[in-house]
């Protein structure tokens, strides 16, 4: 029989250097681009690219958990299949 598969479950320390990581990133990119010695257009068109920038990683990112989990599902239901005919088709029985 197959071992349940277990939630994995990050710690305190990581979610905490995770927020604090992206927190300070964008802090210094923000405070970069608005004293920045260029015009407010240039300017502008720098925040754009780094709010697109930040939408398409947290984009990115939630697409490939939900992939990562379609295929653990997907995985644990052909193994239930073959674990069913193997339990079917069992030589000794």
């Amino acid at each position: 029989m197959s071992q349940p598969i277990a939630k994995q479950k990050d710690t305190a320390a990581w979610i905490i250097q995770c927020w604090a990581s992206f927190i300070l990133a964008l802090s210094a990119t923000t405070f970069g681009i608005i004293y920045l010695p260029v015009d407010n257009w240039v300017k502008g068109f720098m925040g754009m690219g780094l709010t697109f920038s930040v939408g398409s990683s947290f984009t990115l990112a939630k697409t490939i958990r939900d992939n990562h989990e379609a295929t653990r599902l997907t995985a644990r239901i052909d193994e239930a299949r073959v674990e069913k005919i193997l339990a079917d088709h069992h030589p000794l029985k």
